[in-house]
């Protein structure tokens, strides 16, 4: 290691940035991190520095980053308002177990405790949301403070850190080491463990493998695949993480979420074995905490997950096995293979309901999503990657396309509104070679659709689908199921999406019909540019497969009953 020279705390902090592998830094710049950023001018060669519109879309691009890549996805903004706005990306990456390190400048050190201008103390603010919350009060423990966030964001259950920098501290010049590079720690099965889940699927008349979570690998993908297809093993895959199985397999059974065959829910009730690896079993994964008993399953369970506060949380295991999804995956190349002949016709009735759900629901309206995502599934590259948001636009390419490695499905599992355009931003950033789709209701483009001139400065060509029925969709059909004909606070008057794309130097087109879409989104793919295309669809057709009058329909009925 060279002798260490004087620098100052920004200097220092970006040479840490460094060493740990930082590609990406994504900011609102703030006078209170200065010399982190005349830091990142030396380094400007190395290090990407993307300054976004707002803070919660350069927390959502660094999200983006940590998911795409299981490395830390860097953010830094400025105290007070600018750590408020960018808070909706800690909770992210906390409940989507997605590593992300958040800096924030905070006042000097001289006036802490006065409540001087923007002054918040992030230890308390952030410390029930991240992995970790810390302040760095001494330049010469920079690299002790930097080391150990990369090593909490990424090893267990991967997750957020966010540290506070003073301003002075970072001005102050000290001589100190760098530290060595990180290396995340996962824990992985032993033989006994696999050996007891070997006997256990031996035994097995109906089993069912749910796959989730985060830090899966390109490989670790490849290895849980064929482990499921030697064993003629039925797989679904948990909220928003339909990338981890490829979805053209024999075996895959759709997703346990919102958008996966309705007779799956049925299916994971009726297992005699459940298999989850790298899932939590919280409210999503569960449908409600209904597809198993509390505190105990009736299925035989067995809970793979890194994190063992997160094993036996609410359900208890019959075998827990404390493991990363990765590690896991590459030990079951040492099982030996289960014969599954007599869960066969199980696991083909699986793959027939996927496969059934594919249909596109009866629609006689102008813009029929289900026939229009049909032909984007036929037609994206396997490589493509998609962005989704939160709302009940998402069904249509959460249900009509088709995922798996080395393409990716990037959403928030929280249910955050304004994360797909960031996050489809980053991705293009990030892989200027792929195609980026990103999928964002017209409520969730109207909180962070300025991110698609973030792209259109540094070269990102997204193509942002924004689905525009004029309305919060989601919340207008919960507001039909619970107090029908009663509707207030839901409805939406919007611009013209395509031409505010195209005053952003996007291109930009407008769809009104189904034989539009495929024309539309060719063209904008031939663009060259960043891209919006705006979808006016149905407000009637208010998820894949109901109506809002069907809904208010059923309500009124049941309030007659």
């Amino acid at each position: 290691m060279s002798t260490p020279r004087p620098r100052t705390g920004g200097h220092i902090l970006v040479d840490q940035l460094l060493i740990h592998g930082a590609e990406w830094a994504f900011c609102v710049p703030g006078e209170s991190f200065l010399e982190v950023l005349d830091g990142l001018h030396d380094a400007r060669d190395r290090i990407h520095l993307i300054n976004a519109r707002h803070e919660a879309g350069a927390a959502n691009m660094a999200e983006a980053v940590g998911k795409l890549t299981g490395r830390p996805g860097i953010a830094m903004v400025t105290r007070g308002p600018g750590a408020c706005h960018a808070a909706v990306g800690i909770h992210t990456a906390f409940q989507d177990s997605t590593p992300l390190i958040m800096l924030i400048g905070q006042v000097g050190r001289d006036m802490m405790d006065r409540e001087a201008f923007q002054e918040i103390d992030y230890r308390k603010m952030f410390g029930p949301v991240a992995k970790w919350a810390a302040q760095i009060d001494q330049t010469d423990r920079i690299p002790e403070y930097m080391a150990r966030a990369f090593h909490v964001a990424t090893s267990g259950r991967p997750g957020p850190v966010v540290l506070a920098l003073p301003e002075d501290m970072l001005t102050e010049t000290a001589t100190v080491r760098d530290a060595h590079r990180y290396k995340p720690l996962q824990a992985k099965p032993d033989a006994d463990d696999l050996g007891a889940l070997r006997e256990l699927l031996a035994k097995a008349e109906r089993p069912l493998m749910l796959l989730g979570g985060a830090q899966w690998t390109d490989e670790a993908c490849a290895d849980i695949q064929a482990f499921a297809e030697a064993c003629d093993l039925p797989v679904a895959v948990s909220f928003r993480r339909q990338d981890i199985f490829d979805n053209s397999s024999r075996v895959y059974a759709g997703d346990l979420g919102t958008s996966g065959p309705p007779q799956l829910v049925k299916r994971a009730k009726e297992a005699d074995l459940l298999i989850v690896v790298g899932a939590r079993l919280g409210e999503m994964t569960t449908q409600g905490y209904t597809v198993l008993d509390t505190p105990e399953p009736r299925q035989t369970l067995v809970h793979v997950h890194p994190d063992a506060d997160d094993i036996g949380r609410v359900h208890r295991a019959s075998l827990a096995i404390q493991s990363g999804p990765s590690a896991f995956a590459t030990a079951l190349a040492d099982i030996r293979r289960v014969e599954g002949s007599r869960w066969r016709g199980w696991t083909e009735a699986a793959r027939a309901d996927y496969l059934n759900s594919l249909e596109p629901t009866p629609y006689n309206g102008a813009l029929d999503m289900g026939r229009a995502f049909g032909w984007l599934r036929d037609t994206l590259p396997r490589d493509a990657i998609v962005t989704v948001d939160a709302g009940n636009h998402t069904g249509w390419p959460q249900r009509y396309l088709r995922y798996g490695r080395p393409g990716r499905e990037i959403g928030p599992t929280n249910g955050a509104m304004g994360y797909s355009v960031p996050a489809a931003v980053a991705a293009s950033l990030v892989h200027k070679d792929r195609l980026v789709v990103g999928c964002v209701g017209d409520g969730g483009f109207m909180m962070s659709g300025q991110e698609v001139a973030t792209a259109v400065q540094y070269g990102g060509k997204p193509i942002i689908l924004v689905f525009n029925n004029n309305i919060y969709g989601t919340i207008r059909m919960h507001q039909e199921r619970e107090h029908p004909t009663r509707v207030v606070g839901t409805d939406l008057v919007n611009p013209d999406f395509a031409a505010l794309g195209r005053a952003m130097g996007c291109h930009g087109e407008s769809v009104h019909r189904t034989d539009e879409f495929a024309p539309a989104f060719e063209r904008a793919v031939k663009s060259g540019k960043a891209a919006v295309i705006e979808l006016r669809t149905d407000p009637e057709l208010i998820t894949t497969r109901t109506t809002i009058t069907a809904i208010r329909e059923a309500a009124l009925a049941r309030a007659k009953a």
